[in-house]
């Protein structure tokens, strides 16, 4: 793939969630006020009560909310068991959606990092440095929720993302395939197993491919066999602590014109089959929780 080629595809495999890739949807109709989950209410659903009451709070963003039912934050992040005394660290927030919730779930006694792409933009058209000053303008009009959050940075040549041996979780939601397009994946999991504490949990969530896709299948449609997923951590020391099906989806064959990008958010083709998109959903996803164990 020439240089050119590279850049296109790098942009295109980048965040879901961002506004660049948003534009092919109209503006999200109206949601209704959110409705706050009692602590009986959550607990009888096996949720962490402040997890859900965060996920029904009226400071997210409404085109946010809009994809919860998509993305399960309240049974995702209650699975990978973080605790508000937990160092967190994001990878790669993007805009900021699980942002919205991590970080006021831990500001009063833990510590949330967004680890941000580095400050040298590799796509080269400056992708990266306007991402991070539209997250760092979030951040900075609401102090009360962000005002303690830390940035770092995770990317290609960045062996220590923060001080190692320090954080409690390293999260991701929907990256590993950026990071194959560019060739880094073994690194990225090297650098979060060195994050981490001595039992420090790695969460992963990422678009599912049909077992024995071939690599080059998985860099080009943004769908990752959970296979590989398992054999980047287990190469980086990791062991597997447990897997969960809530963000799968039955009606996502992942077989698709323009691969991950063809269903929603993004609907690269338009109005092309755009109501049979709609109603497949978003990606199947694997939800996968490792552990960076205590004693070798």
């Amino acid at each position: 793939m020439n240089a050119s080629g590279w850049r296109q595809a790098w942009v295109g495999c980048l965040l879901l969630g961002l506004a660049a890739c948003r534009t092919a949807l109209p503006p999200p109709e109206p949601l209704p006020p959110p409705v706050p989950m009692t602590t009986e209410q959550a607990r009888a659903a096996g949720l962490d009560p402040l997890i859900a009451h965060l996920v029904t709070s009226a400071h997210r963003t409404p085109a946010f909310r809009q994809r919860d039912t998509g993305r399960h934050p309240a049974q995702t992040l209650t699975f990978f068991g973080i605790d508000p005394h937990d160092t967190i660290v994001e990878i790669w927030p993007g805009g900021g959606w699980y942002t919205e919730l991590l970080a006021p779930f831990v500001r009063d006694w833990g510590q949330y990092y967004a680890a941000l792409p580095p400050v040298e933009d590799p796509s080269g058209d400056g992708f990266f440095a306007s991402q991070r000053r539209q997250f760092l303008g979030k951040l900075n009009s609401r102090p009360d929720l962000y005002g303690q959050v830390r940035i770092a940075e995770a990317g290609r040549g960045v062996s220590e993302i923060v001080p190692a041996d320090t954080a409690d979780y390293v999260l991701s939601f929907r990256n590993v395939h950026n990071w194959m397009v560019g060739g880094y994946e073994s690194e990225m999991f090297r650098a979060f197993h060195l994050a981490l504490k001595p039992g420090g949990v790695l969460g992963i969530v990422e678009h599912r491919a049909l077992p024995n896709t071939d690599l080059e299948t998985m860099k080009q449609t943004g769908y990752v066999t959970e296979a590989y997923v398992r054999e980047l951590a287990e190469a980086a020391g990791f062991e597997l602590l447990d897997a969960s099906q809530v963000n799968a989806n039955a009606k996502d064959s992942t077989e698709h014109p323009e691969g991950v990008w063809t269903l929603p958010p993004t609907l690269r083709l338009g109005e092309q089959d755009r109501e049979r998109y709609l109603s497949i959903g978003e990606s199947d996803r694997m939800t996968l929780k490792f552990s960076k164990p205590r004693w070798r």
